[in-house]
């Protein structure tokens, strides 16, 4: 101030208040014309409709926390989206009467029907990416009695790349209604992908394109999609080389049950870490084709072993199922042999390969929930293999985020298996799907259909007497079970199922694997259950 104060003394006749005069104007002329420009190209970007003052539907959001202000602030910011929030419904009293955004906390969820009819709103959000299922399932039903529209936004895993914004709400979906608790999130735990070369097997599938995002998301140096359909290779590699420019996307078309072009993959990538996802994993199918199941689950696996010792892989995880557990059919019994492969290998060389085990993924390919939604489209009925027949369940994000916590923390040779949380009944699975659906309980029938081959009532995670600790992870327990294959016949053992599955053999193989596996059972082939019984949900015993 004094140094300009002098300037001006040097200058005859210059007023000194222009100096701060020429910084205000100056300074409200560069925000002025950059707001400017930023109003006219949000109007210019705006659709025809939104310019033309088309009807807005007034929403109300459930959950006046980070997400719930997230997604008032893009419906203010994007009005040509067609939503006017009206305010928020939140349990937190500390928030009841706050304003957020301008908008105000209108009350407790338990409100949810006097605000909507008091406000006359037109759809509802739930803005609870955090919530378990009860939650969910609580509001999107009172949603339903009311008649008004619900949307869920993503969930926490669903949102790891950033990308928030009104336009990814979906609609209720049955996915969401399931959820358990989501495990809590340890990010830190993936930072070993960070600038190493990776490598997916079975890259297109629902696991395996999962895990190629979340690697991606880690930001390795190179990501290399090895999968037998170019189909869906060809689809994840464009995805990814779209929403993760940075890193390099390396895409190959191969047969894990291609010895040679395993090895000059793994030589030509030299990758530091290995997911192996490909395997053959449809329990009915395999029944029917158990030397497809031994080819490419066990030799396979073999094969992507021999090739991943080759280059000296630092990291190795292999993607299993309870099915492995006890098997009783051909699938899990070719993954268990497989578990035992990738288990003795790391011990004999001494190497942080792991195995990790789990259940049923929900909205998989071929899993019973699109199966569900499909039959309900299609008017019914809905097809369960038994009243009580069991399974646990699990997002595709959330497995898919503890696989890549246990390669992190996997030692050498250890078998993981992850929190499922309590098995979900499928008749009870049905039921609800009907009811959220929109429908009468006795519009949409249940059949049952009688266990099909190879299929048991329950599932379970590990065999009894198993030894069972918990890791660092709150989420994956380490299990060692006392029936293991012994290192010293596995080789023979891999060898022998080879020369069966060439001769298309199953029943050969099949005392192959009841000779190894003590607790194995795959010769079992009893249907339970009534085929064909019409069950209405109004007068089903079972029912949800």
């Amino acid at each position: 101030v004094m140094v300009g104060a002098r300037l001006l003394d040097l200058i005859p006749g210059l007023s000194r208040p222009v100096l701060p005069l020429d910084w205000i104007f100056a300074l409200g002329l560069t925000v002025g014309l950059r707001a400017s420009l930023r109003a006219i190209a949000e109007t210019m970007s705006r659709p025809s409709h939104a310019k033309h003052g088309a009807p807005r539907r007034d929403v109300l959001i459930v959950g006046a926390g980070d997400a719930g202000a997230m997604v008032a602030k893009e419906m203010q910011k994007n009005p040509q989206l067609g939503l006017r929030a009206i305010g928020f419904l939140d349990d937190d009293p500390v928030k009841d009467g706050k304003q957020i955004y301008g908008l105000p906390v209108l009350g407790q969820i338990e409100a949810l029907g006097r605000v909507a009819e008091r406000r006359r709103i037109d759809e509802v959000v739930i803005a609870i990416p955090t919530a378990g299922g009860p939650t969910v399932r609580a509001v999107a039903e009172r949603c339903r009695e009311l008649g008004i529209p619900s949307r869920v936004m993503p969930g926490i895993y669903e949102l790891l790349d950033g990308h928030l914004n009104v336009s990814r709400l979906r609609s209720v979906d049955i996915a969401d209604l399931l959820r358990r608790p989501q495990v809590k999130s340890h990010a830190a735990g993936h930072t070993y992908l960070t600038g190493a070369t990776v490598l997916v097997t079975g890259a297109g599938g629902s696991i395996g394109s999962e895990l190629s995002r979340q690697v991606a998301f880690a930001r390795p140096a190179m990501l290399v999609l090895l999968g037998h359909g170019e189909n869906s290779i060809f689809e994840i590699a464009g995805e990814l080389r779209k929403r993760f420019p940075d890193v390099q996307i390396r895409a190959v078309i191969a047969d894990v049950r291609d010895r040679e072009r395993m090895m000059r993959t793994f030589r030509d990538v030299s990758p530091a870490v290995v997911f192996h996802a490909a395997a053959h994993k449809h329990v009915p199918l395999m029944e029917d084709n158990a030397a497809e199941a031994v080819t490419n689950n066990v030799v396979g696996t073999r094969n992507v072993i021999d090739a991943a010792l080759s280059v000296g892989v630092a990291r190795l995880v292999m993607v299993s199922t309870d099915k492995a557990a006890a098997p009783s059919n051909m699938m899990g019994a070719s993954k268990r042999v497989a578990e035992a492969i990738v288990r003795h290998a790391a011990k004999a060389h001494d190497k942080p390969w792991v195995v990790v085990r789990f259940g049923n993924v929900l909205g998989s390919r071929g899993s019973v929930v699109p199966t569900f939604k499909a039959q309900i489209e299609n008017g019914g009925p809905v097809t369960v293999t038994h009243p009580d027949v069991r399974r646990y369940f699990m997002t595709i994000p959330e497995s898919v985020h503890l696989i890549l916590q246990a390669g992190g923390i996997g030692r050498g040779g250890e078998l993981f298996v992850l929190e499922m949380g309590d098995p979900v009944r499928l008749h009870d699975m049905a039921a609800d799907m009907i009811r959220l659906s929109g429908l009468d309980k006795t519009e949409i029938p249940i059949v049952f259909t009688g266990l099909r081959p190879g299929e048991k009532l329950d599932e379970i995670l590990w065999e009894d007497d198993a030894t069972i600790e918990q890791t660092v992870s709150a989420d994956i327990r380490r299990v060692t079970e006392p029936h293991a294959i012994e290192a010293s016949r596995l080789d023979d053992l891999v060898a022998r199922l080879a020369e069966a599955a060439a001769r298309d053999d199953s029943e050969r193989i099949a005392r192959l694997i009841r000779e190894h596996i003590p607790t194995s059972t795959v010769e079992a082939r009893s249907r339970i259950g009534q085929p064909g019984v019409v069950v209405p949900m109004s007068k089903s015993p079972h029912a949800g």
